[in-house]
């Protein structure tokens, strides 16, 4: 099965933000991954509600909302009503993930739980089985264009053998080309989140999405 491929618009020409989300839509991409930062939980400031409702009316893709701030609580329903099909909170930030999760849930979205690198796997136990979707960071999150931690990647099958874990997506995002993420693929995830390798790559972003759908889970 092919991997699900989400380009990250941190990357993208935010001058040009429509074309470059229609692009990578005519390109195969399977879901768009918008990251929100709050200059708070994480070091820097990216985008927010207006943004999420403005992609909802250019693209039909799931949008994949990463919220990387402090109290996702307060704000899951904000993002849900601009049309957000999954809501991640992170694991670090949130008071009582596993009752965010399900509130998530009955917002109508699917429900995702990330980790930094540094927190390690365990700590999703109680979250799990209140999740449709885990990102494990493969760089510590707040800017892009890092380097993939391959420590940080060791936690994936550790994740799929806990309760729950095989049923649910598992996405790493962070320093993803065609190198990391085969890499990730053959540690058991099964999503790809591309910003720069996609959206900067000199071959365009077609050819890039059609590499990282071409990759599997064997070396080639």
């Amino acid at each position: 099965m092919d991997p699900v491929i989400a380009p990250s618009i941190l990357a993208a020409n935010f001058a040009h933000l429509a074309a470059d989300v229609q692009s990578a839509q005519q390109a195969g991409a399977d879901w768009i991954h918008v990251d929100v930062m709050d200059g708070h939980f994480v070091p820097n400031i990216s985008i927010g509600v207006p943004i999420v409702k403005a992609l909802r009316g250019v693209t039909d893709l799931p949008l994949d909302v990463h919220l990387m701030i402090t109290n996702p609580d307060a704000y899951v329903e904000a993002f849900a009503k601009a049309g957000a099909d999954h809501l991640t909170i992170h694991i670090e930030a949130a008071s009582d993930p596993s009752h965010t999760l399900d509130r998530i849930r009955g917002l109508g979205c699917k429900a995702g739980i990330a980790l930094n690198p540094g927190t390690p796997a365990d700590s999703l136990a109680d979250a799990l089985p209140h999740s449709d979707l885990v990102i494990v960071m493969t760089v510590e999150p707040g800017f892009g264009g890092q380097a993939y931690m391959t420590d940080a990647a060791q936690k994936i099958p550790e994740i799929r053998q806990m309760p729950g874990g095989a049923d649910v997506h598992i996405s790493v995002d962070g320093g993803i080309n065609a190198q990391t993420g085969q890499h990730s693929l053959r540690a058991g995830a099964n999503v790809l989140v591309a910003g720069s390798a996609i959206f900067r790559s000199p071959a365009g972003i077609e050819a890039a999405i059609k590499q990282l759908k071409g990759l599997t889970t064997h070396d080639s």
